[in-house]
């Protein structure tokens, strides 16, 4: 039962009143404490409302920390749509050169498409349209805005003035899409090595980037992960050196009149490709279309270093030299014959110049000797010759991570009869690439370590189970090709202060009929320097040169490719921190020079 306290205390008024006192008095008293007591229950159940609300608070924080924490502790996964809609990832890893500098990033940029049915003005639409993009035509336009589809793809990436000229056309019916497009900031610097991208699955607000050619294609996987958004692929390129290359041997081109020309850097006891340039080469910006007719080979996108293979003439010789001083057979002086010419059946070797009966192994690489050069890889046979080029790599696929490597085998002949054995002694009758001659000349100065060439940085040197010749061997091949320079064939390649050494080769282009054209020639010249500590070996080769000296046509290697490489040693030895020493005389002695 409950007790209420009453309004009127009639015991406290009527003793109040036997006393003398005012009733009202006690009233207001009972008034006031009846108060205190509600405002102190009200006061109470604030309290505990203002209680519940903290807690429910807090439990609220303690649920999101722990999720949080949760969240933090597993492994970053790619979200995944709730729809049925394929996932397009347009993240892509950035690629680098060897200190980094940028080759490839990604760029913030817009698509235009359509959505016909929401169009206020079709025919205003499609005049609009062709005076920004001069390239759409305006009859498929309107077809396409009148019919009966509901979207349609126009532009896949936009300039900025162009997407400002789109909205101030104001029609509703014309969207912009964000997106990101591939960015390559030094143009066709480094074209052929890095290939290029294509817009693969694509939707309004992004577009997946594919690799197409190239170290794109090659590390498409590894580019398009998230997970190495913060991880660029390093390339073993240097930009600046890979900039001077270009600049030289386009200069070479046009003064020689070359159809095309090609340029290997590579560090001589790593096989690091410090640069390679192909000429004629395209802007993977604006990345042209394969040929559909023609010659592949004509194409810019054909990468003549790594993936055409060509005869290379005499620079063969040295190898022919070197292993027979590594069998023992010759020592640099040993006198070789170099009577010419050689006849083998119905065949006849001759050489550039008669250089008398008898010419020392060291000459025979300096004069350039056909004849003697043969007569030497005929006494050795052709088992041991091609033992020892399948031991540099020059019977056997390209091993360099370009997807276009891949078909680069060496053109080896179908029979490898006597006649075989002598032509390949001085690079006729065999095809190989560019990258292939750079790292056998390698192993022929770095002190006999086979070197496997590479695009990336990150790459260890080759070991002791890699040898294929001996030191000696190897250092008494560095003089013969110094005294090429020296006194020899590729007397202009000299640089002073930094001790080049090289062979040149001069070949006869083959024709499509299977024979040799009687005016064309590749002229290549395989250099290395310093030849006292060699660091560096570069292959120049041109296609097609000719050059008009004192009213004669010059076509031989020591007339094109030599000049041409001077002109990229002279400009890339200071970007490599070569300091030359001028205080040596330009000789057959060993230059001793300070590395930075």
């Amino acid at each position: 039962m409950q007790i209420r306290r009453p309004l009127r205390p009639l015991l406290r008024i009527l003793k109040a009143r036997s006393v003398g006192l005012d009733p009202a008095l006690v009233e207001a008293e009972e008034r006031a404490a009846r108060l205190r007591q509600q405002r102190a229950a009200e006061k109470r159940r604030a309290e505990r409302r203002i209680g519940l609300m903290i807690a429910l608070f807090g439990l609220s924080f303690v649920a999101v920390g722990a999720k949080m924490g949760m969240v933090a502790m597993q492994e970053p996964v790619e979200p995944r749509s709730a729809v049925h809609a394929p996932v397009i990832i347009n993240q892509r890893a950035n690629i680098v050169d060897r200190n980094g500098a940028i080759l490839a990033t990604n760029l913030a940029t817009a698509s235009l498409y359509a959505r016909p049915q929401i169009m206020a003005d079709p025919a205003g639409a499609v005049a609009g349209l062709i005076r920004i993009f001069p390239d759409l035509e305006a009859e498929k336009l309107e077809k396409l805005f009148t019919g009966r589809r509901t979207f349609v793809w126009l532009k896949p990436k936009l300039s900025p003035e162009q997407q400002q000229a789109v909205l101030d056309l104001g029609e509703p019916g014309l969207l912009i899409g964000p997106r990101e497009l591939r960015l390559y900031p030094n143009g066709a610097f480094a074209a052929h090595i890095l290939g290029g991208t294509r817009f693969g699955d694509q939707g309004v607000r992004s577009a997946e980037l594919v690799g197409v050619a190239g170290v794109e294609l090659q590390f498409d996987e590894y580019l398009r992960d998230p997970a190495n958004a913060e991880n660029p692929l390093r390339l073993s390129i240097d930009l600046t050196v890979q900039s001077a290359m270009r600049q030289a041997l386009e200069g070479g081109m046009q003064l020689m009149g070359a159809k095309a020309a090609m340029g290997v850097l590579m560090e001589a006891d790593t096989g690091r490709i410090i640069s390679m340039v192909s000429l004629p080469d395209f802007d993977p910006n604006h990345r042209p279309n394969p040929p559909v007719s023609g010659d592949p080979a004509d194409s810019p996108l054909f990468n003549r270093a790594a993936q055409g293979t060509y005869e290379l003439g005499s620079t063969f010789k040295i190898f022919t030299a070197a292993q027979a001083m590594e069998a023992g057979v010759a020592t640099p002086d040993t006198m070789l014959n170099s009577q010419a010419p050689l006849i083998w059946r119905n065949f006849k070797i001759r050489d550039f110049r008669d250089y008398g009966p008898r010419l020392s192994l060291r000459d025979v690489i300096v004069k350039s000797s056909n004849v003697g050069i043969a007569r030497l890889a005929m006494g050795m046979g052709d088992q041991a010759q091609q033992d020892f080029l399948r031991s540099l790599g020059l019977m056997e696929r390209l091993p360099l991570e370009l997807p276009e490597s891949r078909l680069s085998t060496p053109i080896l002949p179908r029979r490898w009869s006597e006649i075989s054995t002598l032509t390949v002694s001085y690079g006729q009758g065999i095809a190989v690439t560019p990258v292939h001659l750079a790292a056998a000349y390698a192993a022929m100065v770095n002190g006999g370590l086979r070197v496997r060439p590479t695009l990336l940085n990150d790459t260890l040197p080759p070991t002791e189970a890699d040898r294929v010749i001996s030191e000696s061997t190897s250092l008494a091949a560095r003089d013969m090709l110094r005294q090429v320079v020296v006194r020899g064939t590729a007397s202009m390649g000299e640089v002073e202060g930094y001790e080049v050494g090289g062979k040149t080769g001069t070949a006869d282009k083959p024709n499509p009929q299977g024979a040799y054209y009687e005016d064309k020639v590749i002229g290549t010249f395989a250099s290395a320097f310093p030849m006292s500590d060699p660091r560096y070996v570069l292959v120049v080769s041109l296609d097609e040169p000719e050059i008009e000296i004192a009213g004669e046509a010059r076509r031989t290697a020591g007339w094109t490719a030599v000049p041409v490489a001077r002109e990229v040693i002279r400009r890339i030895a200071p970007l490599l921190g070569l300091r030359p020493n001028r205080n040596n005389e330009t000789s057959g002695t060993s230059i001793v020079l300070t590395r930075n």
